[in-house]
């Protein structure tokens, strides 16, 4: 029965003994209880073995003596056979779960003798020493003095102790730190000595609850976060399992060195060596679906520094529903939903305004909530059926007044847009499976509402019909399009641009400057009763979460269901078919197809391979009907490669400079080819020669593209070019006209560039490793990204232009949202990856080292490694239905490879 939320906030267990609590000793009614005796930092705790018997606890400052039996030989009664014996006179005791009913505390004041005897009689001594020692901290006039005089007994009984040995797992264990932390669980810490060897994390609690000792296999580790507590960077908090609500366990350690060196020894165990993921790595994968509102959420939540055994940095959720009064709740109205652009404190306007006057009239430093979103009285408001001994040990030994408890979903939703004080959101029980937090199920007696009612389960709204169908419903809600498009908002409020600074004021999202992380540094308060006092009111008052983005948080766009059914039968006439066969279909067959191939792109086998240049090969080409391979070289020629016959049919030289890319003109009538002599050359197919030449640049041309009758061209002199091209006719006196449409400037050299499928946006990567996204229409730049260290090797658009993905000689792939420029995803390779084809959600890349490689960019990891060429991986070339691919490498190959499936 007993737990360590019977203590008050940051007290400590010390030691227990075994004893017998005697009642009117000496009495005819005299009578013993058995049970065990705690000795905490401001309480004497007394557990009997009869669970009908209450536990007893005597605070320590309310005790007015504490003897044993030598302190006083005459008149202690337990001079006459009763050794062991210790005298406890207090003016108040609180009795707790009598009948062992979960309950709020009775108090019983007035002058009490407590006799207590010890089973281990020689122990008395220091027992009433220690017992001496704690209540001359409790009667301190200060709360810091207090804190301080506790801790230093702390650290001196931690000190005179060490981890035990005999604890280990195998005999074989070798030992590589041993250090002192606490446990944090729910507001409660327990101190003792974590160790960590090479197969195992110890914590051994110093009083040995509620076990000798914790123990976790480093093997089975998944994820560990470095966490804020007590506003220090003193916590790591250990995951064994992919579920992110629950970890197996939270440390706090007394300095920030020893948390560090912890880390660093478990993360050595974690695969791929990632121990803590950052936010961009799980972006991509909420945008393309691939993982849910409510992981995404929780991703969030963990990487914000929130954890569940933390009360004052619980993850935080979204009010979603705005409707709790209708019969038949509709998920496909908007007006269904909160507004998640908003605050709470800002969806009603009358008060808002009212906040907002408040706020213009206050000093610094302004807010304009008086209280948070998250606290931990709120989260235990939402809990208190499943966990009431939290509150109890939250509010005193009492629970809140029966009117202010969670009582209806329809009337908290009201009072948070209405109440002149309450802005909480909610927590993720109400978007998870279990609906026991709104049911009474443990029978608790929380209190008679004005009207008579007593408090039992939460009422629910009628469309409703029951708490299982409620939270399904709340899931609903919160998968639905209308959030998925929305969330976004929500998240700049709570975790990203919009929490701090002037968009926040703008936002209406400002709270007191105390909640946020940095907003007090408390090594810098040198006066402990200050600190105390201060700290104690952040962790109650509730914190904001860290910041994770300082820009827009792009958006989730969900693609809409394809009208085509694909379960039925290839029998199908269509007559019977949905949709008629035409053009749409047709395109979602292909996509289809297209889809299949990159489910299936690691059985890409070698067909052909054949060496055709002199030296390294920089671009490739492919005629409609597949039949012609123009390839270009830093051999400085063009050569056309027939795929039938296998032979080179024709090459070409334009000058004695290295050709640096081509392609091929809708018509498959003329190459391209960019040269590192500053030229881009035209060459007819039909004709055999050179048709044209353009003196683009003042240095090398890096890279051409061609969308829509313009020629796109990156170069060395730090620009990109974009012309407007006539072609010439057909008759060899004509020539093309170039007309320059823009010129985009850079700061260095350009190396490479992608224009997306509709020709608005333009993406360039240069030397030094900066990635810069352009406004082709207005030639102005949306955003510059310095995101490589190093040359980019190569960028390209997703097929559906929402994501840039580029790669560099750092060994890094990254991708940024093109709407927002913030990184959404980063995968780090073992080798500088020099060319890729994408889909947005699977990479083939050629390495450095000739190999190509199949990557999950989602979950950020090599799925297959293909042998090809010796040497660097150059170009690559890929038909539209994905089944092919052509490569070019250092070692003057071209390697032709087919889909195999």
């Amino acid at each position: 029965r007993f737990s360590l939320l019977l203590l008050n906030l940051e007290e400590y267990y010390f030691e227990q003994h075994t004893a017998n609590h005697i009642i009117n000793k000496d009495c005819k009614d005299e009578r013993k209880f058995r049970g065990s005796l705690k000795i905490c930092s401001q309480s004497i705790i007394f557990e009997p073995d009869d669970n009908i018997q209450p536990i007893i606890k005597i605070p320590l400052r309310d005790c007015s003596s504490i003897k044993a039996p030598e302190d006083n030989e005459a008149n202690n009664p337990f001079t006459r056979n009763t050794p062991g014996g210790i005298s406890v006179v207090c003016s108040q005791v609180f009795l707790i779960k009598e009948r062992n009913v979960i309950a709020p505390y009775k108090t019983v004041r007035g002058r009490t003798e407590h006799l207590f005897q010890l089973d281990v009689a020689w122990k008395v001594g220091d027992v009433v020493q220690t017992l001496h020692q704690l209540y001359r901290a409790s009667c301190l006039d200060k709360m810091g003095d207090q804190a301080a005089m506790i801790t230093a007994i702390l650290q001196s009984r931690l000190a005179r102790t060490s981890f035990d040995k005999y604890r280990f797992q195998s005999i074989s264990e070798t030992l590589h730190m041993e250090c002192k932390a606490e446990m944090v669980t729910p507001l409660v810490t327990n101190p003792g000595h974590v160790c960590v060897s090479d197969a195992n994390l110890y914590f051994q609690p110093l009083n040995g609850y509620p076990k000798p000792v914790v123990q976790i296999t480093l093997q089975n580790v998944r994820r560990i976060y470095k966490r804020r507590h007590g506003l220090m960077p003193l916590g790591l908090e250990v995951f064994c399992t992919e579920n992110d609500l629950c970890s197996d366990i939270y440390l706090k350690f007394y300095n920030c060195q020893d948390r560090d060196e912890v880390y660093r020894l478990i993360a050595k165990y974690i695969e791929n060596h990632i121990a803590e993921h950052t936010a961009e790595s799980y972006v991509l994968q909420w945008q393309r679906g691939h993982i849910s509102n409510y992981q995404y959420l929780l991703h969030l939540n963990n990487l914000a520094d929130r954890s569940c055994n933390d009360l004052s940095q619980y993850p935080v959720f979204p009010w979603i529903i705005a409707d709790y009064s209708s019969s038949v709740l509709d998920l496909t109205k908007p007006e269904t939903f909160r507004d998640l652009s908003k605050p709470i404190g800002a969806l009603n306007k009358e008060r808002l305004d009212r906040l907002v006057k408040r706020y213009q009239e206050m000093p610094e430093p302004k807010f304009m909530y008086g209280s948070h979103y998250s606290s931990p009285g709120y989260v235990l408001f939402y809990l208190v059926r499943v966990a009431p001994e939290y509150m109890l040990c939250l509010q005193n030994g009492k629970f809140d007044h029966a009117d202010r408890m969670f009582n209806s979903i329809a009337e908290t939703w009201k009072n948070c847009l209405d109440g002149a004080t309450d802005f909480k959101e909610l927590i993720p029980e109400f978007y998870e499976n279990d609906s026991s937090f709104l049911v009474n199920s443990l029978k608790l007696d929380l209190g008679k509402r004005q009207g008579g009612k007593m408090v039992e389960d939460v009422e629910l709204p009628p469309w409703a019909s029951g708490p299982d169908d409620f939270l399904q419903k709340c899931q609903e809600a919160l998968e639905s399009p209308y959030v998925s498009e929305h969330l976004h908002e929500w998240i700049d409020i709570i975790f990203g641009y919009k929490q701090k600074g002037s968009e926040a004021v703008t936002a209406h999202n400002v709270f007191h400057p105390l909640t946020y992380e940095g907003g007090v540094d408390l090594n810098s308060i040198m006066d402990p009763n200050e600190k105390v006092a201060l700290l104690t009111q952040i962790l109650e008052f509730g914190q904001t979460p860290k910041q994770l983005f300082t820009t827009p948080h792009p958006q989730r766009k969900i693609q809409k269901l394809k009208s085509l059914s694909r379960t039925s039968s290839h029998s199908t006439s269509i007559a019977e078919s949905p949709v008629s066969p035409n053009e749409e279909s047709f395109e979602d067959l292909t996509e289809e197809s297209i889809t299949l191939a990159w489910n299936n792109i690691a059985k890409l086998k070698l067909d052909t391979q054949c060496k055709i240049h002199k030296e390294a090969i920089t671009g490739i080409a492919v005629t409609c009907n597949g039949s012609s391979v123009f390839t270009t070289s830093q051999d400085s020629t063009l050569k056309m490669f027939s795929r039938d016959s296998k032979t080179i049919q024709r090459s070409v030289s334009f000058s004695n400079m290295a050709l640096s890319s081509c392609l091929i003109l809708p018509g498959d009538t003329t190459v391209i080819s960019s040269s590192w002599d500053n030229h881009i050359y035209f060459y007819s197919i039909a004709f055999g020669r050179q048709q044209d030449v353009l003196l683009g640049h003042d240095d090398a041309v890096s890279k051409i593209c061609w969308h829509d009758g313009r020629l796109f061209s990156a170069s060395w002199d730090s620009t990109v070019k974009v012309w407007h091209c006539v072609p010439g006719e057909t008759l060899s006196n004509k020539k093309h006209h170039f007309e320059l449409l823009a010129h985009l400037e850079h700061d260095v050299s350009v190396n490479t560039m992608d224009v997306n499928a509709a020709n608005t946006i333009l993406a360039s990567g240069t030397k030094e490793g900066t990635i810069s996204v352009w406004d082709v229409t207005t030639a102005t730049v949306l955003h510059q990204l310095p995101h490589h260290s190093g040359t980019v090797f190569h960028a390209a658009f997703s097929p559906d232009s929402r994501h840039l993905l580029s790669t560099g000689e750092d060994c890094c792939f990254k991708v940024i949202d093109v709407q927002t420029g913030m990184l959404v995803s980063s995968v780090t390779t073992e080798e500088p990856q020099r060319c890729f084809k994408w889909d947005g959600n699977t990479i083939l890349s050629g390495s450095q080292t000739g190999e190509l490689l199949v990557w999950d960019l989602l979950g950020g990891k090599v799925t297959e490694k293909i042998k090809g060429h010796t040497g660097a991986v150059t170009s690559m070339w890929m038909n539209e239905q994905c089944n092919s691919v052509i490569t070019g490498g250092e070692d003057k190959q071209i390697m032709f490879w087919k889909l195999q499936y």
